[in-house]
């Protein structure tokens, strides 16, 4: 079966500043070292490590967010890094992001009708949704797939919860109908009993509307639950990957096996 998505030796390399009073040049770091991944249609890629990894990193070089330094990035047969401004946004249409921080990630002065719409704004033309009492009503939807009342349209983003405001940033990531998200460890700045019915929701979402993940954190319990797959990125490189009962059931990489034992239990289903 095609991969809907597929890296291949993707890397990510940011100059370290040498000291002004050196006269060698400034040495490199590879933040993501040569990672080849293929995540296929309808599953979920859980991708876990600890803090400083490198995982965010990869996440945002497959929306072209952060350009990759080298490597190849193919999604549904398009070749991302070739692909023109016109062709990106195209492409963007069918991959978004939920980000980490439900309170950065939404604009304060912004009700929150219009952030749900901007997406359909910014691609104007190519929905049918941009304009008139249509836009509304599928606000209204899309606020209601992720649990929220229509009451929330008029209200601002300080008027919300933690947990509601990521349900927002959902909501705006499935504007535009997308194949494929990166969830950018949406459920860190949460507390625990909120971040598990954020989970909870993510899951029901896949399976009503056939979304394909990938699924970013540091917590080993909650990529098992949600994943298909799950990769181990340790200082920017894949060491393992496989089936996620494999992989927390008898994992054969030393690191990982240290995520499980450092991980405490957390319920989520």
């Amino acid at each position: 079966m095609a991969a809907l998505l597929e890296l291949r030796e993707l890397t990510k390399v940011y100059a370290r500043s040498g000291s002004p009073f050196s006269l060698s040049p400034p040495d490199s770091a590879p933040v993501v070292n040569r990672v080849s991944l293929d995540i296929f249609s309808g599953e979920t890629l859980g991708l876990v490590g600890e803090s400083g990894c490198g995982k965010t990193t990869l996440g945002r070089m497959i929306l072209r967010l952060v350009e990759p330094s080298s490597g190849s990035i193919r999604f549904a047969g398009h070749d991302v890094l070739a692909a023109s401004a016109g062709d990106l946004r195209r492409l963007r249409r069918e991959m978004q992001i939920v980000f980490q921080d439900p309170f950065a990630s939404l604009n304060p002065r912004m009700r929150v009708f219009d952030i749900v719409r901007e997406p359909w704004s910014i691609h104007a033309g190519h929905t049918g949704e941009a304009n008139g009492g249509r836009s509304r009503e599928r606000a209204r939807e899309l606020l209601s797939l992720v649990g929220l009342d229509e009451s929330a349209l008029d209200r601002f983003p300080h008027e919300f919860s933690g947990g509601q405001r990521q349900r927002i940033g959902i909501a705006r990531a499935l504007a535009l109908r997308p194949k494929f998200m990166v969830l950018d460890e949406p459920v860190s700045a949460l507390d625990v009993s909120v971040g598990a019915q954020i989970v909870n929701l993510l899951a029901r979402l896949q399976r009503e509307l056939g979304l394909t993940y990938l699924f970013i954190s540091h917590s080993m319990p909650i990529v098992r639950y949600l994943s298909t797959r799950i990769a181990v990125m340790r200082k920017g490189e894949i060491v393992e990957l496989g089936g996620a009962e494999q992989i927390t059931s008898s994992p054969n990489h030393e690191y990982t096996r240290a995520l499980l034992a450092a991980t405490p239990e957390v319920r989520v289903g």
